[in-house]
């Protein structure tokens, strides 16, 4: 296996040494001069280890690292200064980092640190996998709440985890779709087999086939060894498609031929290879009307509605909030290194009157800023992030974070947009992420609006 590295330095010298440096020692190396960069690197390029410089221009080291963390990435960081010093290794620490360098590094020394990086990603790898047996043995279940509703949905994962039919999951960002595929893959014969998710929409156009179906080597510019796509690494197991509204034609077009011939062909790869995966798709659009309007095959329509989960949306199930944030404060205090012991009457009060636009992802989102900026044991209303307060103040007035953006102004709509890519250095994956949109129409509402970053 050749892994892969990305560098992020905006000194041009230092990026030349270090790819020649590595690309010799056998890793397959991408770099990037900026922390933006090398945060919209990690969908792209997938790295393996990420060497970032500490400091640079629009995202420095550690807010490019605060990012990666952020997006709960696997990746492993390395951070390279030229000003070293104690307080700053222990920054770096804390905030993720798995080791530092400082420059001029010694060749030697940075190979060394980043074969034990290696090794200790290989180690994660091996604990995660432990642990998700361990939690399969016991039978957790992350998909909290006594709601009618999503006792449906429980009712629905266990009759058709017993099949082989594909399954659609319809319901808004946030809602625990993934959850969900997940539950369902766990209940069937391919437990113990590949569970591998992509974000249909979260993946440029021009990278979409690969990302799915592989690349031979040389195949396009950047492609410097083959690669396998998700299809193949979810063989004999399950592949979710999340977003599945967003796919282009031409990748419906060659994702209906696998589903019908069950092989792929690698992009620039002449070889068809068979393949066994459950299909689970989802998305927060209505495929029935991308149908009418010629933007959704409907062949592949039919492949996919064979049977359908709806997920309630979080404003549809509040008597589940109570239950929900004391699962995330328990949840996060022993990463976050706090001792937060629960929720105020006021506060849970706050929460249950909130809609919850971007529902229980915003929700677990709000419980974790809330303790961060927590100071008692007890989370307090003034603890919880204003667009809460300003439903308390006005119950019909909307938030305008995070929130399904179709019913605010169009003015309201391009503020709320600047004002996210400013807070997040103009990283266009980040900011559709904490929008709960995709990065598609992301693009689409910037050219609407005729935002230029």
């Amino acid at each position: 296996m050749k892994y892969r590295i990305l560098i992020a330095d905006d000194e041009a010298k230092i990026r030349r040494v270090m790819t020649l440096l590595l690309e010799e020692a056998g890793y397959q190396v991408t770099a990037v001069e900026n922390g933006a960069e090398a945060v919209d690197a990690l969908v792209s390029f997938d790295p393996h280890i990420v060497l970032l410089d500490y400091q640079m221009p629009v995202l420095s080291g550690i807010e490019a690292l605060e990012k990666i963390k952020s997006l709960n990435s696997s990746q492993t960081v390395i951070m390279i200064t030229a000003f070293g010093s104690v307080s700053l290794v222990v920054e770096a620490i804390k905030k993720g980092a798995y080791d530092f360098i400082e420059k001029p590094f010694d060749n030697d020394k940075l190979l060394l640190t980043i074969q034990r990086a290696i090794d200790h990603t290989g180690l994660k790898d091996e604990v995660r996998e432990l642990k998700q047996r361990i939690n399969r043995m016991v039978g957790k279940n992350t998909i909290i709440g006594r709601n009618g509703g999503l006792k449906m949905v429980m009712e629905q994962v266990q009759m058709v985890s017993a099949t082989s039919a594909s399954v659609l999951l319809i319901g808004e960002s946030g809602s625990g779709k993934e959850l969900v595929a997940r539950a369902v893959h766990e209940n069937s014969q391919r437990n113990g087999k590949p569970f591998v998710a992509i974000n249909c929409g979260a993946i440029p156009v021009s990278l979409i086939e690969s990302e799915l179906f592989g690349h031979e080597k040389g195949a396009f510019t950047d492609a410097k060894e083959s690669r396998q796509g998700t299809f193949e690494k979810a063989h004999t197991g399950t592949l979710f498609l999340d977003e599945i509204g967003e796919l282009s034609s031409d990748a419906q077009i060659r994702l209906l031929r696998v589903l019908e011939e069950k092989k792929i062909n690698r992009v620039g790869g002449k070889q068809s290879i068979s393949i066994d995966v459950r299909i689970i798709a989802a998305t927060h659009r209505d495929l029935e009307e991308l149908v009418k309007t010629g933007s959704f095959r409907l062949d592949l329509f039919y492949r996919l509605n064979v049977f359908i989960i709806k997920l309630p949306a979080l404003r549809e199930r509040k008597e589940d909030i109570p239950e929900l944030a004391n699962y995330f404060i328990d949840k996060y205090n022993p990463v976050l290194g706090l001792k937060v012991e629960g929720l105020s009457a006021s506060t849970m009060s706050c929460l249950c009157d909130y809609n919850w636009p971007g529902n229980v992802r915003d929700l677990e989102n709000a419980i974790q800023s809330a303790m961060i900026l927590t100071r008692s044991g007890i989370i307090e209303p003034s603890a919880l992030p204003v667009r809460i307060h300003r439903a308390e103040e006005s119950a019909n007035e909307e938030s305008l974070v995070q929130q399904d953006i179709r019913g605010v102004t169009d003015q309201a709509e391009k503020e709320l947009i600047l004002e996210v890519l400013k807070r997040n250095g103009n990283n266009r994956s980040i900011t559709a992420v904490e929008l709960g949109i995709s990065r598609k129409t992301l693009f689409n509402k910037m050219r609407k609006y005729g935002i230029q970053i």
